[in-house]
């Protein structure tokens, strides 16, 4: 635990203030995601998507942004998997980017809504065959006696569609609409920068920085 304790860094790449942000949170990750692909990242679309049940046991698991608009952040996922289920149930999350490389954080809190068939069936159809039939073959958080049951699913699903699996019923978008977005900036002495947009009754979004 002491070799722990002495783990440390010191942030020293950048910085951020109110007059640097975008007006729109959406605008300013845009920008802070181009910064990410230019560096080089890898997965920078990855991003831990956190839910709560109904007893309000919270838990959470890396997943991938798949879209971003004006209307939130997009990620595919099966209906029927823990994450589903808790959405179905507590239709809210927190969604965080984490890019070490960069000393940045986003942090996403907001409501969660199935986005349209139209964009589910369009972005299934954009996957590699592989994972097509994946969505099929994994019936997604629940238990499986062994791998082998799962490879024998995969090949009989397979057989069964051939090149042009259909999108499972069970599987599909959700969107995060934020109503609240905090981008996190590492910088000396942990006296970090934070800024958060915070969503306004009216549709507006009103810009603090907050204590470190």
């Amino acid at each position: 635990m002491t070799q722990l304790a002495d783990l440390r860094r010191t942030y020293v790449l950048g910085s951020l203030t109110e007059a640097d942000v975008a007006p729109q949170p959406i605008a300013q990750f845009e920008r802070w995601f181009e910064e990410a692909l230019t560096a080089k990242l890898p997965e920078p679309n990855a991003m831990t998507l956190a839910t709560v049940d109904a007893s309000g046991q919270p838990s959470a698991r890396i997943v991938l942004l798949k879209g971003i608009d004006e209307r939130g952040f997009t990620f595919f996922t099966n209906y029927e998997s823990r994450k589903g289920l808790e959405l179905a149930v507590n239709p809210r999350a927190a969604l965080l980017f984490h890019w070490v490389q960069l000393e940045r954080q986003v942090r996403i809190e907001g409501a969660v809504e199935k986005v349209s068939d139209a964009e589910s069936d369009a972005y299934f159809a954009s996957r590699p065959l592989g994972s097509r039939i994946g969505a099929w073959a994994s019936a997604q958080s629940q238990e499986v006696s062994d791998r082998a049951l799962l490879e024998q699913r995969e090949a009989e699903f397979r057989q069964r569609f051939g090149e042009n699996p259909p999108r499972p019923p069970h599987w599909g978008g959700y969107r995060v609409a934020p109503t609240r977005v905090e981008f996190w900036q590492g910088r000396p002495s942990r006296l970090h920068d934070r800024i958060a947009y915070l969503r306004q009754p009216d549709g507006s979004w009103r810009i603090a920085r907050l204590s470190p």
